[in-house]
C-alpha cells in the first residue's frame, strides 16, 4: 500500500478519526487524499466513518471538483451531508453532480429529497419533474418493454407496460391492439376493458387488430371495417400496379404461393400434399418464400414440392413484386392474409393479374389489389357474400386443404397423460385467446351437467391457466375435474387427441387445423355455427365428414348437444363408429380430390391474354 494511503488509514483508525487530527497533519493528509484517483477515494471512503468520509470527499473535491469524472464524488458527498442533516449542503453537492452529468437520475431524485427536507417543496417538485423522461420518451420506453416482454411470454408484465403507455397517450391504435390481444391470451375478460381514461371499449374493439377480431366479433362486416383501418395505417398503396390486367399467354398456369410460413407451421402441414399433387400438365408451381430457415422436415417437404423455390427474405416489397412479374405469375395465392409477418406491401404492387388470399387468415382481407378470398359454400354462404372483401371464390366441397399421408403416431395412454380411465373427457386444445367468457361459462355448465366428466385443456400460459382455474372453482367445480395438458410435438399431439371423448369448439373463432386433426383421430366435435368465416370453419369440416350432429346454431343448442354426447352412450358410440370407419379419410383426407377441386376454382378465374 502506498505510504500516503497508509498514513490516512492510520489517522482514520485513531479515536475520533480525522476530526481529531491536528491541523498541520490534516493539511498533509489532505494532499495525500488529493493524490488518489476516484476509485481509490471511493474504496477508502467505504471503510471510513461518515465523518471521515465527508472530510475525504471534501479534500479530494477541493482538488478535482471541476473534472467531469468527479460527479460520483459529488453525489457521494451529498449522501454523506444528508446523513448529517445538512440538507442545504447536500443540495449543492447534488446540483454540482448534475451540472457535470445532467442525466444522472439518482442525483436528481436525491436533490429533490434534500430540497424537500430544507423546506423548498416547489423546488423539490421541479427537481423530480426534471428527472422524468419527457412523456413521449416514457411512452416509447413502455412500448418497447411491453413488446419484448410479450415476445418473452411474460404476458402480465407486458400488459402492464402497454397500459402505462396508454395512460400517457390513450389513442395509440397499435398499443391498444397488442393490449387487447394480450388480454385475450390471458383470458382477462372483458378483453376490451383497458381501464384507460378516454379509451372506450368500442375504440379498443375497433383497434383490436385482425387476429383478435376473429375471436371478438361474429360479424364479417365489423371484422372487415377494423381490418381496412389496420391496412390503411400499415400498408400504403404502391406507386403502380405491375401485372398486365389481361394476363399472360402460357401453356400451363403459373401459380405462385407467397408465404412467411413455409416452416414448422400449421399452414405448411395442411398444404404440403396440395403442392405435391398439383397437375404438372396444367400448372407450374412457384413458391415465394419469406419464411424462417428452421431446418424442419415439413419445410424441406414443402420446398421440395415446388417447381421453383424463390427466396425473398432479403428483397424489398417492390423487388419481390418485380421478381413475380418477371416470372409472369398468372395467379398469386397469398397464404398469410393479415397474420404475423405478412408481406402485404408486395401485394400492393399487384404483381399478378389474379391474386387470392387463402388459408392463413380466415376472415375479410380488404386489400384493394386482392381479387378473391378462397372459401366454400359453408364458410361464406351466398347470403353473407356482400360482407366480404375481396370477393369469395368457392372451392367445391370443403375449403380446407389437408395432408392425407398417414402420420407416424407414438403410443399414448390416459394414464400417461394424467387422465382418469373411466371419465368422459371433454377437451379443447386451441389457444386460449380464442376462448370467450360466454363459451367458458357454457363449458362449466356442460361439465356440471355431465356426471363423471372432466375438461382437458392445453396449458397455454401461466396467466390464463391461473384465471381459468379460479373461474372453475368459482363455478363450484372440483379442481380434479380440470386437467392441463403440456405442449408436445405434432405427432404426439395428434395421437393423444384420440384419448378424449368430445372436442368442445371455440366461438366465434373456431378450431381449423386442430378440428381437422380431431376428426381424423376419431374424436367427435361440437361447434357453434355463426356468421363469420372463422365461426363456420368447423361446420364446414363436420359437413365434409358427415357429422351434422356436431353443428349447433345457438348457445343453448351447443350446450345441449355437448351434454347429449356425454350422457347418451348410444349417440356417442354411433358418431365414434362413423368417424372411426374412415369418414375423414374418405373426405378431408382425399388430397387428390381436393387438389382437383382447388385447381378447378383457380382455373375458372385465370386470365389469358
Amino acid at each position: 500500500m502506498p505510504g500516503d494511503e497508509a498514513s490516512l488509514l492510520r489517522a482514520m483508525a485513531r479515536p475520533g478519526g480525522l476530526t481529531q487530527v491536528p491541523s498541520g497533519e490534516l493539511a498533509y493528509l489532505g494532499r495525500a487524499v488529493a493524490g488518489l484517483d476516484l476509485l481509490g477515494l471511493v474504496r477508502l471512503a467505504e471503510g471510513a466513518s461518515d465523518s471521515d468520509g465527508l472530510i475525504l470527499y471534501e479534500f479530494w473535491l477541493a482538488a478535482h471538483g471541476v473534472e467531469a469524472s468527479s460527479c460520483a464524488a459529488w453525489f457521494n458527498l451529498g449522501v454523506l451531508r444528508m446523513k448529517r442533516g445538512e440538507a442545504l449542503g447536500a443540495s449543492e453537492a447534488y446540483r454540482t453532480a448534475l451540472r457535470l452529468k445532467p442525466d444522472m437520475v439518482e442525483a436528481a431524485i436525491n436533490l429533490g429529497t434534500a430540497l424537500e427536507a430544507s423546506g423548498q417543496v416547489e423546488a423539490a417538485l421541479g427537481a423530480w419533474r426534471a428527472a422524468l423522461p419527457p412523456p413521449a420518451m416514457r411512452q416509447v420506453l413502455h412500448n418497447q418493454l411491453g413488446r419484448v416482454m410479450e415476445v418473452q411470454g411474460r404476458l402480465g408484465p407486458a400488459a402492464d407496460e402497454l397500459r402505462a403507455s396508454l395512460l400517457l397517450a390513450p389513442h395509440q391504435p397499435d398499443v391498444q391492439q397488442h393490449l387487447v390481444h394480450l388480454r385475450q391470451r390471458m383470458t382477462a375478460w372483458p378483453v376490451t376493458a383497458l381501464d384507460v381514461p378516454g379509451v372506450t371499449e368500442m375504440e379498443a374493439a375497433f383497434h383490436c387488430g385482425p387476429l383478435a377480431s376473429l375471436a371478438l366479433w361474429d360479424d364479417p362486416k365489423l371484422q372487415a371495417d377494423g381490418a381496412a383501418d389496420w391496412i390503411a395505417r400499415k400498408t400504403p398503396p404502391a406507386p403502380e400496379r405491375l401485372a398486365p390486367a389481361f394476363g399472360y399467354r402460357h401453356d400451363r398456369i403459373r401459380i405462385g404461393y407467397l408465404s412467411t410460413d413455409f416452416c414448422r407451421h400449421a399452414m405448411s402441414f395442411l398444404i404440403a400434399e396440395l403442392l405435391e399433387l398439383h397437375d404438372r400438365t396444367k400448372f407450374e408451381v412457384y413458391g415465394y418464400d419469406a419464411s424462417p430457415e428452421d431446418g424442419s422436415d415439413i419445410r424441406a417437404r414443402v420446398l421440395g414440392a415446388l417447381d421453383h423455390h424463390v427466396p425473398i427474405h432479403g428483397l424489398s416489397d417492390e423487388a419481390a413484386a418485380r421478381a413475380m412479374v418477371a416470372d409472369e405469375i398468372d395467379v398469386l395465392i397469398d397464404l398469410n392474409g393479415l397474420t404475423k409477418g405478412a408481406r402485404l406491401g408486395i401485394l400492393r404492387w399487384k404483381p399478378a393479374p389474379v391474386m387470392a388470399t387463402y388459408l392463413g387468415y380466415i376472415g375479410p382481407v380488404p386489400l384493394p389489389e386482392l381479387d378473391y378470398i378462397l372459401c366454400d359454400d359453408v364458410t361464406i354462404p351466398p347470403e353473407l357474400e356482400a360482407a366480404y372483401q375481396p370477393k369469395p371464390l368457392r372451392i367445391a366441397g370443403c375449403y380446407q386443404a389437408n395432408d392425407g399421408r398417414k402420420p407416424d403416431l407414438p403410443p399414448v395412454s390416459r394414464a400417461a397423460e394424467g387422465l382418469p380411465e373411466d371419465a368422459f373427457v371433454f377437451t379443447c386444445m386451441s389457444h386460449h385467446y380464442k376462448l370467450t367468457e360466454t363459451m367458458w361459462d357454457s363449458w362449466c355448465r356442460i361439465v356440471a351437467a355431465s356426471p363423471g366428466s372432466v375438461l382437458w385443456l392445453v396449458d397455454d400460459n401461466p396467466e390464463s391457466k391461473a384465471a381459468l382455474t379460479a373461474r372453475w372453482a368459482a363455478a363450484g367445480l372440483a379442481a380434479d375435474r380440470l386437467i392441463w395438458a403440456g405442449r408436445v410435438d405434432p405427432d404426439r399431439y395428434r395421437a393423444r387427441l384420440a384419448l378424449a371423448d368430445l372436442f368442445l369448439d371455440t366461438h366465434p373463432y373456431n378450431a381449423g387445423t386442430i378440428a381437422s386433426d380431431a376428426l381424423r383421430m376419431g374424436l367427435p366435435l361440437v361447434t357453434l355455427q355463426g356468421r363469420a368465416f372463422a365461426a363456420r370453419m368447423a361446420s364446414s369440416l363436420l359437413t365434409a365428414v358427415g357429422m351434422p350432429e356436431g353443428i349447433a346454431k345457438t348457445q343453448a343448442d351447443y350446450e345441449a348437444r355437448a351434454i347429449g354426447f356425454a350422457t347418451d352412450p348410444d349417440l356417442h358410440a354411433r358418431v365414434k363408429a362413423h368417424l372411426g370407419g374412415g369418414a375423414w379419410e374418405r373426405s378431408l383426407g382425399r388430397a387428390s380430390d381436393f387438389t382437383a377441386r382447388f385447381e378447378a376454382a383457380i382455373s375458372s378465374v385465370t386470365k389469358r391474354a
